[in-house]
């Protein structure tokens, strides 16, 4: 299939006083949170909940600062959700795509909003 990026916008619903951010983030439906590199973080101005030991996709355990909340926009989809602190680039995992109510399209390698709801998230709650 090949990656997939995002232009998402994220910012801290906390803080008025600062400047939302435009990203580009990596798509992984096999990740599970949404990850942002420590610069963003900071930018952010991020408050850290509290520490997570995370495994990495080599099987290494490290211990991440998890953050939060988050605000992320994807075109008309928004959402709020915690981050962990991690790596180079964003990450959207599972947890912020089904919240957002997104699909990756495989084809056109993309995401985009749920075809079956374009116009309004929805959500199963069962």
């Amino acid at each position: 299939m090949g990656l997939v990026h995002a232009e998402l916008t994220l910012k801290n619903p906390s803080d008025g006083t600062l400047r939302p951010l435009n990203v580009t983030a990596l798509v992984d439906s096999g990740a599970t949170f949404l990850c942002v590199p420590p610069h963003v973080a900071l930018q952010l101005k991020l408050p850290e909940l509290h520490k997570r030991e995370t495994t990495l996709t080599d099987n290494t355990r490290q211990l991440c600062p998890y953050v939060g909340p988050v605000y992320v926009r994807f075109q008309n989809r928004e959402c709020l959700v915690g981050a962990m602190v991690l790596g180079e680039q964003v990450l959207l995992g599972a947890l912020p795509m089904e919240d957002l109510d997104v699909q990756i399209d495989p084809r056109n390698r993309r995401l985009i909003a749920n075809p079956s709801s374009p116009n309004i998230q929805t959500a199963i709650v069962v």
